[in-house]
C-alpha cells in the first residue's frame, strides 16, 4: 500500500507521522496467552491511570487536540485509544474479538496511539489517503451503523473512508478469513521514534499469535 498524507492534515496536525505495517496472518478467534498479556497490563495501568490522568499521555492528548481544531467533540467521538484505556479503568471487560483485533487493541493501549488494522484483500485500489472527514459522508462503523464522521481524520481508499481514530470501516474489518494485514498507526503527536517502537511491538506480537514473520513497516508523514 501507499499512503498519502493530504494538505488540509499537514495543515491541522504539521508534526503528523504514521506507520503502516504489512503482514501476512493466520487469525485465530482467541488466545489465552494473548489475553493474560492483556489482562496483566490492565492490571498494572490501573494502578498508574485514572479517566482523567490518560488524556495527558501525549498520543491521546494530542489525537483530542486534532479532533478539536477539526471541529470533532473528542468526548463525544473518542479516539480508539482512550476509548479502551477508559474500559480498563472503569473496570469493565475489554470486549474480545479475534486475536487480530485483540493484539491491536493490547498494543494500542500500550503506546496511546488508535490504531487501524485492515483486511487488505477487501481495499479498493493501492493507495491510501488521510483526509478529514466531510459533511453527510457515508461511513458505517464496525458495530456502530453509520456514523457521522464530518471533521474526523478519516483514510480513504478508491471507494472511500476505511478508517478513523474513533472507528474503522465494516468492509475491511478483521475476520477470521483475513490473511492480508495492514495496520496504520496514528501519531499526531509527531513522536516517529514512539510510532515506530509502537510498529516493532506490533511486529512481535505478530509473530507470536499470528504465525506470522513480523511483516513489514515503512514510516509516512
Amino acid at each position: 500500500m501507499k499512503v498519502i498524507v493530504s494538505k488540509e492534515i499537514k495543515e491541522v496536525c504539521p508534526a503528523f507521522v504514521g506507520a503502516c505495517l504489512q503482514a501476512n496472518v493466520r487469525n485465530t478467534p482467541c488466545s489465552q496467552s494473548l489475553w493474560h498479556e492483556i489482562d496483566k497490563f490492565s492490571q498494572q495501568f490501573s494502578q498508574q491511570y485514572t479517566p482523567e490522568t490518560i488524556k495527558d499521555r501525549s498520543p491521546i492528548a494530542a489525537t483530542r487536540q486534532v479532533y478539536r481544531i477539526c471541529g470533532k467533540d473528542p468526548s463525544r467521538y473518542r479516539p480508539a485509544a482512550e476509548a479502551l484505556l477508559r474500559r480498563v479503568l472503569q473496570g469493565k471487560e475489554l470486549y474480545r474479538v479475534n486475536t487480530l483485533v485483540d493484539l491491536i487493541n493490547l498494543s494500542s493501549m500500550m503506546y496511546g496511539y488508535s490504531i487501524g488494522g485492515f483486511d487488505a484483500s477487501q481495499f479498493s485500489g493501492d493507495t491510501l489517503t488521510l483526509g478529514i472527514g466531510r459533511q453527510g459522508e457515508p461511513y458505517e462503523g464496525i458495530g456502530r451503523g453509520m456514523i457521522n464522521i464530518e471533521g474526523l481524520p478519516v483514510y480513504r481508499d478508491a471507494l472511500g473512508g476505511v478508517g478513523t481514530p474513533t472507528s474503522d470501516h465494516e468492509r475491511t474489518k478483521l475476520t477470521l478469513a483475513t490473511t492480508q494485514l495492514v495496520v496504520l498507526i496514528n501519531g499526531y503527536d509527531g513522536d516517529a521514534l514512539h510510532v515506530e517502537a509502537n510498529a516493532q511491538h506490533l511486529q512481535q506480537l505478530l509473530r507470536t499469535y499470528c504465525s506470522s514473520d513480523g511483516g513489514s513497516y515503512f514510516l509516512y508523514q
